[in-house]
């Protein structure tokens, strides 16, 4: 049951589509074990303060391989790691690391400097390969209702296009009590919480569906949100991706 659902005018606030442009989807693998990786997490946080939400969607990645050294990251999920070991094996990458960052689905080591700026800028030039488009339909206390279209642009489908839904948190913080970070307190923003996918498009190249996303239970509705993106598996190009904050007309019932 949903517990609220926007009105028309509402409806209109709370949905967003990608435009003709690619968006550079940007995902950082790290993990509050590691000591390296909270420089990373604070260069993500800027992304949505340094681009618009049609040139850059960023997503963090908890991954759990390092739980074993002594923290075990509340963020981190196995199937996270297993994307990443998957992406790695796609481009022939002889392991995977803390903090990398992929962007656009290709492993990218100078994302600290000017270069990613410069790279963010080309896959901005390219021409969209698919539309996504979002909407909230709806909160309970528990979780928030989105329904996610897409559609391939062109007739060409010899890849293997597929649809990944995304809930994310913004303004977390950790007390790390063990580990590499032992006694710190870390912030992170754009953290995914619940991982949806892949979902595969039809025949004609379109995929309309309606999901329910987990909500952390202290979970702050205008620090969440919702990504989706569109990735040919066989090559781990992102096609499209699109970022939907959480907005005021959807609220959960309490």
């Amino acid at each position: 049951m949903l517990g609220v659902a926007p009105s028309p005018a509402e409806a209109a606030l709370c949905s967003v589509v990608s435009g003709p442009a690619t968006a550079a989807l940007v995902e950082l693998y790290t993990s509050e074990g590691c000591s390296s990786c909270p420089p990373a997490d604070r260069w993500l946080a800027t992304l949505g303060r340094r681009y618009s939400g049609t040139q850059v969607v960023p997503l963090a990645l908890h991954v759990d391989y390092w739980d074993y050294i002594g923290w075990k990251d509340p963020y981190a999920r196995r199937e996270f790691s297993l994307r990443q070991r998957k992406l790695s094996q796609l481009q022939r990458l002889a392991l995977v690391y803390t903090p990398q960052v992929l962007l656009a689905g290709a492993d990218f080591r100078a994302w600290s400097g000017q270069e990613f700026d410069r790279a963010v800028a080309a896959i901005n030039a390219r021409p969209a390969r698919a539309r996504i488009e979002l909407q909230f339909l709806g909160a309970t206390a528990k979780t928030a209702a989105v329904r996610v279209q897409a559609e391939l642009k062109g007739t060409d489908l010899r890849g293997d296009p597929a649809l990944y839904v995304a809930a994310y948190e913004n303004r977390l913080s950790s007390r790390v009590a063990a580990g590499e970070n032992r006694g710190r307190t870390l912030d992170h923003d754009h953290v995914v919480l619940d991982w949806q996918g892949p979902l595969a498009f039809d025949e004609r190249g379109r995929l309309e569906a309606t999901r329910e996303l987990p909500l952390l239970p202290q979970a702050v509705p205008d620090n969440s949100g919702v990504v989706a993106f569109v990735q040919d598996r066989r090559t781990s190009e992102v096609l499209q991706a699109l970022a939907l904050p959480a907005c005021a007309g959807v609220r959960p019932a309490r």
